[in-house]
């Protein structure tokens, strides 16, 4: 991106036809895969053209396309031809305020992912065999012209439950269990997510009802915070301050939420995160999605509540909602 505003690509051949098909930056230079031409030498040349020796470019660094061997080989054909300098964190702020463009796809995003909610929720029950709730959730995604979640859903039963992270191995569903859902949909790419935890009998767990109490007063204070001028670190305290009061301080996370919009695999999760002292002042038109996690490694207990919202001047927009009562299993 030069300071003009003209954009080049450098791109692989396979990635060709992708780019012409959804990009609007029509100068593409190609590199082809050669073990005695670096794509590095690529790089240098589009730098050329663009009239940079000696000049000051920037690098984003924290990123996941830039691996440590890719930046080497960067900084060795780069170094003293021209002024590498840390550029992380400009575009990710420029993104962080969505256009209204921007925010009907994350809208349809949510919508996507709400009615996958009701799917979930109505296919947990003793007996159910994970892998079948799971082709229900994503047969759903397409259906409705959604894509795929950038990140795999963390869904479990039983001890998976707990996980924060997918896990291969599908189960059924028990008899007493608990399942958790954390549900993620795409719309043109941007993304959307909820979380909430169903439970099953006939016996339910009173220590699940308290957790679900603090997880559901906690959102609600969070959601009460994500207004223009709070900074995430306050919201965060918010979290922390009132699961704590519950006696849950040992048993949440150290982050409670974090920005969302246009992203690829592997992950759905974009920064600023949302956790303590974190100075990133909340504007309108940013969207975070905020979760409350409890996770009880001693008892085997978990319990979760999630929504994704758009701030506002006043009370934020919530783009997903999740029922606010315990989720029993019919």
């Amino acid at each position: 991106l030069n300071r003009d505003g003209r954009l080049t690509h450098i791109s692989r051949v396979v990635d060709l036809a992708n780019i012409r098909y959804s990009s609007i930056c029509e100068d593409i230079r190609i590199w082809r895969d050669d073990e005695d031409e670096p794509v590095t030498r690529v790089i240098k040349e589009t730098l050329a053209s663009h009239r940079m020796a000696g000049k000051r470019v920037g690098i984003q660094l924290d990123t996941m396309g830039l691996t440590p061997k890719l930046h080497l080989e960067i900084q060795s054909e780069l170094g003293g031809w021209c002024k590498l300098v840390n550029a992380s964190g400009l575009v990710q702020r420029l993104r962080l305020v969505k256009s209204d463009a921007e925010l009907a796809y994350v809208r349809r995003a949510g919508e996507i992912v709400d009615s996958c909610r009701d799917i979930a929720i109505a296919e947990v029950r003793p007996g159910a065999f994970e892998g079948d709730i799971m082709a229900k959730l994503w047969g759903q995604v397409f259906s409705e012209d959604g894509d795929p979640p950038a990140h795999r859903s963390p869904i479990g039963a039983g001890a998976s439950a707990l996980n924060g992270r997918y896990t291969t191995a599908r189960k059924h569903v028990g008899p007493n269990d608990q399942v958790t859902f954390e549900l993620g949909a795409g719309y043109r790419h941007y993304h959307a997510v909820d979380m909430f935890v169903v439970l099953t009998g006939p016996r339910v767990d009173p220590r699940h009802l308290k957790m679900h109490d603090a997880c559901r007063e906690a959102l609600e204070a969070v959601q009460e915070k994500l207004r223009p001028g709070y900074t995430l670190g306050e919201v965060y305290e918010t979290h922390r301050a009132t699961l704590a009061k519950h006696g849950y301080e040992d048993s949440a996370l150290a982050a409670c939420g974090y920005t969302m919009g246009a992203v690829w695999p592997p992950t759905w999760m974009e920064q600023p995160m949302i956790y303590a002292h974190n100075p990133v002042v909340l504007e309108a038109n940013m969207t975070f999605f905020t979760h409350m996690m409890l996770v009880d490694h001693e008892s085997g207990l978990t319990m979760s509540l999630g929504e994704q919202a758009i701030v506002r001047d006043g009370s934020p927009e919530l783009v997903t909602t999740v029922p606010r009562e315990p989720i029993i299993a019919k």
